[in-house]
Parts: structure tokens; sequence; C-alpha cells
């Protein structure tokens, strides 16, 4: 249905008269007449009757009249959602209680009047995708993953280097240190059955085990956060990693402990890719925001996998 021809139909309602609707829609009376024409043959019915003060709408004009009316919002929505000085900002976050979320809640607290829409791709073959499709604005992912370089057209900047901690149950035997070193890790049993093989999280965790002899188990089904604290706080056995940032709530009875890793410290490194021609102006408000929020850590004290690049 030709929006043209809606429009006009909604002027010639509101004014009552094909004269002050063609004023309004700067045409003749003549081409209003030919698009109400051209509606009533498409529709079957007529729209109008002419009365001595004017255009009345017909029972079926009146029928259709909300109608037209919710076709032209449609298709205002329609325009807006790819008008990148009116749409919302896309960002993608791998979940809603990481330091990824964090940093755009942040974000949002500082630039309220800015709209955000938060997604939660897979894995970094997505994001990039839906970078280079115009699908999202913007991705957090760990960048530097050997064999899978980013495209020429996708940029990034180092963030967030995020410190990883140990959370034990009440009863393990690391519960009561203030910290501990990875060497202490060494023969203890990590539990992170969120690992997905082939993800850059995965690659992240295979390099730590690989350059401290620590054992991470991935077995069992993932059925989210509240399972893993439910587990880690019933079993001595069992330890995981969590990031400094990452948000957690458990019951009180759980007596769950996040315990800082030193010696080196692994931190997780966090960037921001953005498609180097996205001209979303929010964009850049979002990364001027997070350059000073960029955690600096000491290269002597901290550990990253070799395909993380230099800051």
């Amino acid at each position: 249905m030709d929006l043209d021809t809606v429009r006009t139909f909604v002027a010639a309602a509101d004014a009552g008269q094909f004269q002050e609707a063609a004023a309004e829609l700067a045409v003749t009376q003549q081409a209003v007449s030919k698009r109400i024409a051209t509606l009533e043959r498409r529709l079957g019915v007529r729209l109008f009757t002419r009365t001595p003060r004017g255009a009345e709408l017909t029972i079926d004009g009146q029928a259709f009249l909300p109608h037209a009316r919710e076709l032209l919002r449609v298709a205002e929505r329609a325009v807006a959602s790819v008008h990148t000085g009116r749409r919302p900002l896309r960002v993608d976050v791998i979940t809603s209680r990481s330091a990824q979320s964090g940093l755009l809640r942040g974000f949002h607290r500082a630039h309220p009047d800015i709209e955000l829409d938060v997604l939660m791709l897979f894995d970094m073959e997505a994001a990039v995708a839906a970078i280079r499709s115009g699908a999202i604005d913007a991705s957090f992912r760990a960048v530097g993953v050997p064999g899978r370089p980013l495209p020429e057209d996708i940029e990034s900047v180092r963030v967030l280097d995020e410190p990883l901690q140990l959370l034990t149950g009440p009863a393990h035997v690391l519960a009561s240190a203030r910290s501990v070193t990875v060497a202490q890790l060494t023969g203890h049993r990590i539990w992170m059955p969120g690992i997905v093989p082939g993800t850059e999280w995965a690659v992240y965790y295979d390099d730590l085990v690989a350059e401290f002899g620590l054992t991470i188990e991935a077995t069992g089904p993932n059925f989210g956060s509240d399972a893993l604290l439910d587990t880690i706080a019933d079993t001595p056995a069992l330890a995981t990693f969590m990031g400094e940032h990452t948000r957690l709530v458990w019951p009180a009875g759980h007596g769950l402990r996040r315990i800082p890793v030193t010696d080196p410290t692994p931190v997780y490194p966090h960037s921001l890719l953005w498609h180097r021609d996205n001209p979303h102006p929010a964009l850049a408000t979002l990364r001027t925001h997070l350059a000073p929020t960029a955690a600096r850590h000491d290269d002597a004290e901290t550990w990253v996998p070799r395909w993380v690049s230099p800051r």
C-alpha cells in the first residue's frame, strides 16, 4: 500500500476538505482527489462522501482511519530504527552480570539521554558479523586470538583488564586465604561449565591452563550462574574463577569467598570493537567515556596470553 496515498487520506480526514489537505501536503487538489480515488479502488470501498462543507468519512473511512494512522507510525519507526542520529546505540556484551555490562551501566548513568539497546551475542564471529552488517554498533570482546584476525574495517581498543578471582565455598581448603598465588592453585579442581570450546574465552582459559599447569573442568551442563554458585557452596573440592567486576548475589547461607589471585594476577582483556565507518554519534561518546576507565596494570604483576596485543 502506497504510503503517500495513506498519508493523503489521513490529511483529508483530519482537514475535512481536499483543498486544505492539498495545501498541507504541498500538492494540488487534483492530486489529492486522484490519490483518494486510487486508495478507494485498492480497498474496494468509498472512503469519503462529498458535502457542501467538504468531505466526510464514510463508515468504511472511519473504520480505516485508525489503521491508516498506525501504518504511518510504523513507517516512522522503521525509518527511525536506521537513522543513526535517532535510534538507540546497540552494544553487545557476553552476559548481563559481566564487567562489560558494568561498563555500559556506568556509561548510561553518565549519559542518561543516550538510548541504549544491549544485546548478548554468543561469540566473536557472531559479534564481528553483526558489526559489519550494521546489526550492532559495538561489542566487548577479547581481541587477538590466533588464527582469528579482525577484518580491516573493524577497529578495537582495550578498555579494561579485569583481574580474575577464585570463588570457593566455606569448606574449601583455600576459603580462609586473603589471597592465593597461581602456583597454589595447582592440583585444585576449578569448575567452569560455561566454557564453550572455540570461543575467545575458552582460548583464554586454555592458555592459562597451559601456562601454569592448572586444572579447569568444563564438564556437566551449564545451568547458569545461580546453579554454579549452589554447587561451589556445597562442594569443598571445587572452586571456580570469576572476574573481579562480575556482579554476583547469593544466599547468605552459602558463605562463598571471593579471593584475589596473585603472583601473577591473571587479567581478562576486554576490548571495544566497532566498524570504522559507523556514523552513530553516540559511539564516539562511548569511546570517550571508556578511555579513562581502562584499568592499568603493571605487566610484571599480571598475566595475559601472548596473543593479547599491548595497549
